[in-house]
């Protein structure tokens, strides 16, 4: 296990280094070079996995035989243990993942398209700011159909993609890789399905009033269009191309006289912020908890602006190059409040990441990887009024008639992401296992969706579609539920660290900023890393050993009081959910 671990730790930095300049200095020969290094990393992985086999059934110490499970569990993609099919594994997952990159809607030269007689081709990015700002349904239909022309060519590729992955797994002694996607979370893989659907059960009277008092807002706006009779609402209309989250549409479903009382771009650009300004503004949040500045060479090597003279990848992340102290942080920052609170949450992964840096390599990791999302997301939570007041940004602390709007608003993106965050691998597990076969690939996907969305595809799909493809993480097989788990787990996190810092008021107004005790609580499992069960680790923040949704109420409460207030006569939920009881229980008001 020593051999396995310097092994591990060696071509895990130099994959990470190969990583880094692609992603920085994008090139055919960087993207070569970070393939190479990642493909000799998963062959390393796939060989000592399978010979951990050997020790199956011996007994070992805990912290030990902890490893060995670690060790065979940290392939998404265990690839067969010979050299044709793990590579032919690694050229589909790199051909989807950059199919996906590249992917285009063009339409043909018509007037007012395009004036030189070219077809004029639209990215994401663009379909994405169309869905998110438009209000003109012909644009939004245009927009999302367009997209989701992308993935059909995958269909085919997925699916051998799916069969290389299941020999992978079922040789390292797992069912199918859905069995051994869901074995990550120190309980059975049966046992943590019912966990995820049990913590849905808890938001999901939250979710159908907020989509009942959507649905109403959409049907105001667009009329026949956003209205159907089984009470689905059509996904291009909720202002993002997966209907994942709903803050675009803020704008039109906002309360009356819901002026959450500030603009944070404003208070930025007021006070000559620029993007390096921001990045200190976080990491004295950190500070002010008592944890330790990060070494220099976080400000020497990370990205914080767009470079003139080349593309790079632009996605926020936060990176960990050598496991130790060389954190760093890759964006292209704009002064806007969007990044603001983007960077308080990336900083979090950083200094969970610094935390563990003393763990041996297999612990070096979130608690499961539903925490290390919670952790940045707990931090963003305390960008409160009270905080910009605090840090001097703000001048006043806008009243409580204000939190309606602003409690909308998070709603959107927090409550509206939860059944987005779990049908994703509900589908996925289901593929794995054959429950889902090819043939019904995208029924399954809009049935799922139907179930816990509660919304419907704007126009006719089929088979000949493949709509999970449209998707980055189904084409770079990213396993998805971790960002479920972590949208349950923030709350939770910041009701812990509120409580420890004796906050006694409404818990969207809390801020843990400067208090020295909750950063201890908070830095006592982020040092944890992954060496111990994660009800350990929770246990550690929260004084819980079971993930609890109630957080998430505690904070939504006045607004679900409100939505009860609005949704008065309305009919909730729709056809084909699971629970319609769900629906009942919160028409009459109850809990």
């Amino acid at each position: 296990m020593k051999k396995a671990e310097d092994q591990l730790q060696d071509l895990g930095v130099r994959a990470s280094r190969a990583s880094w300049v692609q992603e920085n200095f994008i090139t055919d020969d960087t993207e070569i070079l970070s393939a190479q290094a990642q493909e000799k990393l998963t062959a390393v992985v796939t060989q000592l996995a399978l010979e951990a086999r050997r020790f199956n059934g011996l007994k070992m110490p805990p912290e030990l035989a902890r490893k060995f499970t670690l060790l065979k569990l940290s392939l998404t993609a265990p690839a067969p243990n010979n050299d044709a099919e793990r590579k032919e594994l690694t050229e589909i997952a790199t051909w989807m993942d950059g199919a996906y990159g590249k992917g285009k809607y063009c339409k043909p030269a018509t007037a007012g398209v395009a004036t030189d007689g070219k077809q004029k081709c639209f990215s994401l990015n663009d379909l994405s700011r169309t869905l998110a700002t438009s209000t003109n349904p012909d644009e939004l239909l245009d927009a999302w159909v367009g997209w989701h022309k992308i993935s059909p060519p995958m269909r085919q590729r997925y699916t051998r993609f799916v069969e290389l992955s299941n020999k992978g797994a079922r040789e390292l002694g797992f069912k199918d890789t859905s069995d051994m996607w869901r074995s990550n979370y120190d309980m059975t893989p049966e046992q943590f399905s019912a966990e995820v659907e049990r913590l849905w059960r808890q938001v999901e009277p939250l979710y159908i009033s907020l989509h009942a008092y959507v649905r109403k807002q959409l049907i105001k706006k667009y009329g026949k269009i956003a209205e159907r009779p089984d009470g689905l609402i059509p996904s291009h209309l909720l202002g993002n191309m997966w209907a994942q989250e709903w803050g675009n549409i803020y704008p039109l479903v906002a309360p009356e006289n819901s002026d959450k009382g500030y603009d944070l771009t404003r208070l930025l650009k007021d006070h000559n912020v620029d993007e390096l300004g921001m990045v200190h503004y976080g990491i004295n949040f950190f500070s002010s908890l008592g944890f330790e500045q990060p070494a220099e060479t976080f400000w020497e090597r990370s990205l914080f602006l767009k470079p003139r003279d080349r593309d790079v990848v632009c996605h926020a992340s936060a990176w960990n190059i050598d496991n130790q102290q060389d954190v760093r942080l890759k964006m292209c920052i704009e002064v806007r409040d969007e990044d603001f609170v983007t960077i308080h949450h990336e900083l979090g992964h950083n200094y969970y990441q610094r935390a563990y840096r003393n763990q041996s390599t297999l612990f070096q990791d979130s608690a499961n990887d539903g925490f290390h999302e919670a952790v940045g997301d707990t931090i963003a939570l305390s960008v409160t009024p009270e905080y910009l007041k605090e840090v001097g940004l703000l001048d006043r602390v806008p009243p409580e008639s204000a939190d309606i709007g602003y409690l909308l608003k998070m709603a959107l993106d927090k409550v509206a992401f939860l059944p987005f965050g779990l049908f994703i691998d509900q589908w996925r597990w289901k593929v794995f296992s054959g429950e889902i076969t090819p043939e019904q690939y995208n029924k399954m996907w809009w049935q799922l969706k139907q179930k816990y969305q509660g919304v419907a595809p704007p126009v006719e799909r089929s088979e000949a579609d493949f709509d999970p493809g449209a998707k980055y993480h189904v084409a770079s097989n990213t396993p998805y539920v971790r960002y479920f788990l972590a949208r349950i787990l923030q709350f939770q996190f910041h009701r812990a660290l509120c409580q420890a810092a004796g906050q006694t008021g409404p818990l969207h107004r809390c801020s843990i900023y400067k208090n020295k005790t909750a950063g201890k609580r908070l830095n006592e499992m982020l040092s944890m890393g992954k060496s111990k069960p994660w009800p350990d680790a929770l246990e550690a923040i929260s004084g819980q050993r079971q993930m609890d949704a109630t957080a998430i109420l505690d904070y939504f409460a006045p607004l679900k009081k409100w939505l009860d207030q609005q949704n008065q006569g309305e009919k909730l939920g729709w056809q084909g959910m699971d629970n319609p009881s769900a629906a009942s229980r919160n028409q009459s008001g109850s809990k």
